[in-house]
């Protein structure tokens, strides 16, 4: 996974969180979450808009693609599998897993994400 690819997948992850959690989305917002600059959300947008990911009206709220919305339910949904993996599993201390799972989420293949799904349905009910 590259570094572009990385971060687009964190950008449509935290739009997708703050959608479900407030419904609408503005540049502010992911600026707090992320704890980046307003310029650099800024250029995330606009290379997520020139992709098709998201739709931004002018200083105002942005709203997820189906494609954007599409992948930032996968990689929030991948998020909270490991997350779950690696607490309930191995123990893991939740800020550390937290952590972790922000990290293999980009980079696990998908063979391996669903093995891990069916484990965690399976044995961390």
């Amino acid at each position: 996974m590259s570094k572009n690819n990385e971060s687009k997948e964190m950008y449509l992850e935290v739009i997708y969180e703050l959608f479900l959690n407030n419904k609408e989305v503005r540049s502010v917002d992911i600026a707090e979450k992320m704890g980046y600059s307003r310029p650099s959300i800024s250029r995330a947008m606009s290379v997520l808009k020139k992709e098709g990911y998201v739709i931004q009206e002018p200083y105002g709220t942005i709203s997820l693609t189906e494609k954007g919305f599409e992948t930032g339910k996968k990689i929030l949904d991948r998020h909270v599998c490991l997350t779950k993996f690696l607490r309930l599993s191995l123990n893991i201390d939740k800020d550390l897993a937290e952590k972790d799972a922000c990290r293999f989420e980009h980079v696990v293949s998908e063979e391996t994400m669903e093995a891990i799904r069916v484990y965690v349905k399976a044995n961390l009910k």
